[in-house]
């Protein structure tokens, strides 16, 4: 909502911080702002650390660090807000210089109808302490979609968009999402559900005819959970999208990267359900968040969503 208790229009809200990173992300978020005909909000979150400045030295030099701080902040976000005008003159921009740290900004001004983009940088362990504090944060607690936007991103449009579902709220959130992106960016649809068949715990059962079963029972599952899925979201509006769907018995981590190698966009629930579809676990979406090298969008599940 904003000063006057109004809710306001949806908005794309995307978090700068002077990086590569950041560059990229704020790169998709104006064309994302632009295809979806919504506004554009630049944000740059201090940190405590920064306005207070050094711990070390006068009360003087550290009230000069955190006005040094404040002025680099100004900067940063004019040089954004030019930057998006100047790709697209016409659209809606607005700038927030906060106190708060990227996260608790970021969440304080999203609302369930935005959009909230951030970037990340390298792979493995620094990737994963960017993540951690920035990506991973923002999308756990989040009201609306998270698109993580690697740093070696290059924006695509029309391609595909990958999406994965495992029957959970999450997923089909997640879906809904995937098939309204691709209504304006002209892109085809993939859905995929995996599964891994677990070991037999008895000699027994490790028999080639009992574990085909197992296999042969999962597989029909898995078709249920993805024409069930597909049925009851797909509607009027997304019928003529070209959708197609990937079953495989596979890590969900690795299936989704393979299928989301050179796409326009991952699409993972937050969370979802564990055991036959585990697909869209926690565990799920950090892994394809830490190692993809395209965006990601995660979508949080609702208050009122229970599996």
């Amino acid at each position: 909502m904003d000063m006057s208790g109004q809710e306001r229009p949806p908005t794309v809200i995307v978090g700068v911080d002077g990086t590569s990173a950041a560059q990229a992300a704020l790169a998709w978020a104006i064309e994302a702002a632009v295809e979806r005909d919504e506004r554009l909000r630049i944000v740059h979150g201090l940190g405590m650390s920064a306005v207070m400045g050094t711990l070390a030295g006068s009360g003087t030099e550290r009230h000069q660090a955190g006005e040094q701080a404040r002025e680099g902040g100004h900067a940063l976000l004019a040089a954004a807000a030019e930057e998006a005008r100047r790709v697209h003159p016409d659209l809606n921009v607005s700038t927030l210089l906060a106190m708060e740290d990227a996260p608790a900004v970021l969440l304080d001004e999203a609302g369930h109808r935005d959009m909230i983009v951030v970037g990340s940088r390298g792979l493995g362990a620094v990737r994963a302490i960017m993540l951690g504090s920035v990506g991973l944060r923002t999308s756990t607690h989040a009201p609306c979609p998270v698109i993580v936007v690697p740093e070696v991103s290059e924006r695509r449009r029309g391609g595909r968009i990958v999406v994965g579902v495992d029957g959970s709220a999450s997923s089909r959130r997640a879906l809904r999402f995937a098939l309204d992106h691709a209504l304006v960016t002209d892109a085809a649809v993939v859905v995929v559900n995996s599964w891994e068949v677990p070991l037999p715990q008895d000699p027994e059962s490790l028999a080639a005819d009992t574990h085909s079963l197992h296999e042969e029972m999962f597989d029909r599952q898995s078709e249920e959970v993805v024409a069930g899925v597909l049925a009851e979201v797909i509607d009027d509006r997304t019928e003529g999208l070209d959708i197609s769907a990937v079953r495989i018995q596979a890590d969900p981590v690795e299936s989704l990267l393979e299928a989301g190698e050179g796409a326009d966009m991952i699409v993972v629930g937050s969370r979802g359900r564990g055991g036959v579809s585990g697909l869209v676990m926690g565990s799920t979406s950090q892994g394809v968040l830490r190692r993809a090298t395209v965006p990601v969008a995660v979508l949080p599940p609702r208050a009122e969503e229970t599996d």
